[in-house]
């Protein structure tokens, strides 16, 4: 992180510790307790981590559910900017600078540039971490996401700790609004596999069209609410994600898909697909595959692939405003045998 002190490169490494943040609190879904994940670490009794709690579909169990795949290039933020309180930050500085100091063996240059961190909030360009205007304004720190911590996109909130009274907008592109929220919420979403019906379910038949379905009680809506409730700001954004198709790549070039596309729609009844039925061996099924060789000693990989529609509302947005479309799929391995003959 860039920091505002004449010594920049000296200071980059402590910039993340002071004002690059991680962390988050997640408020309990069904069958869990509620828990609190912090990376940034106690700094001499303190902790300071992302002010921003989520609730509803954050997690699943086993290999029940898995992360959305955002459509496109589109990425949720990977970093972004929270206030913090006077006296929240300066708790936080001055407990990072004590505990710097009195570890036993900490290089010296890591104790001055700790010293010019803080002397540059407490008795530099700001007075005491401005805690004589602690009504007037707030703090507003760098947070990073804790799961993408690495990635680049992470690095690019490398704006030091600054001051914002209240009332003003900051000045920064990543400032938190509840459509940020909405796009972290979009990160916590996670999604039902997709368990496609399939007749013949075990093994399929060369130029028999197998037939693949999802019924409407398998897939629901899922949705994530993210809130951030720090230092007078009180934002919340629910992010929605709702089924819309079901794609499938038989995983050979030798199979036809139905339809070619190989998208199968929703219905209106919120199924995709159809159940097969005695009697439908001469249609063709809205949903499925053709395979037009065998598999021999192999199999082929099935990929079953649930488009969902995103969406979300929160603090002033009461009507839903969309986002990138999300994917989440499967995959099973297919048996492909040759119709078997019997000469009489």
């Amino acid at each position: 992180m860039r920091l505002l002190t004449r010594s920049t490169a000296a200071l980059g490494a402590l910039a993340v510790a002071f004002g690059m943040l991680t962390g988050s609190a997640e408020a309990k879904g069904p069958g869990e307790s509620e828990s609190e994940i912090s990376t940034s670490g106690k700094r001499s009794g303190t902790e300071l981590v992302s002010g921003i709690t989520y609730s509803g579909t954050t997690r699943g169990s086993g290999s029940s559910s898995g992360k959305v795949t955002p459509a496109g290039d589109w990425t949720p933020p990977a970093c972004w900017y929270e206030p913090r309180s006077a006296k929240e930050f300066s708790t936080y500085v001055e407990g990072m600078y004590e505990e710097t100091i009195n570890t036993p063996g900490q290089h010296s240059y890591a104790k001055a540039s700790v010293g010019m961190f803080r002397d540059e909030y407490k008795d530099g360009k700001y007075r005491n971490y401005n805690l004589d205007q602690a009504d007037q304004g707030n703090w507003w720190v760098a947070v990073r996401d804790e799961d993408r911590w690495m990635e680049p996109a992470a690095q690019t909130c490398d704006r030091a700790p600054f001051w914002v009274e209240n009332g003003d907008t900051p000045d920064v592109p990543q400032a938190v609004t509840p459509e940020i929220l909405a796009e972290l919420a979009y990160n916590r979403l996670r999604l039902p596999t997709a368990e496609v019906s399939l007749n013949p379910e075990q093994n399929a038949k060369v130029n028999l069209p197998t037939w693949a379905w999802l019924n409407k009680a398998a897939f629901k809506p899922v949705e994530v609410t993210a809130q951030l409730n720090v230092a007078g700001l009180d934002l919340r954004a629910t992010t929605r994600a709702k089924p819309v198709s079901l794609k499938l790549e038989p995983g050979t070039e030798d199979a036809e898909t139905h339809p070619a596309s190989g998208e199968c729609a929703l219905g209106e009844d919120g199924s995709i697909g159809e159940p097969y039925t005695r009697g439908d061996g001469d249609r063709t099924p809205p949903c499925g595959i053709t395979y037009l060789r065998a598999s021999g000693d192999g199999t082929y990989p099935l990929k079953a692939t649930i488009t969902w529609e995103i969406s979300w509302t929160g603090t002033g947005s009461p009507e839903p405003k969309r986002l990138p479309d999300g994917t989440f799929g499967t995959t099973r391995n297919i048996t492909v045998q040759e119709i078997q003959a019997v000469n009489r």
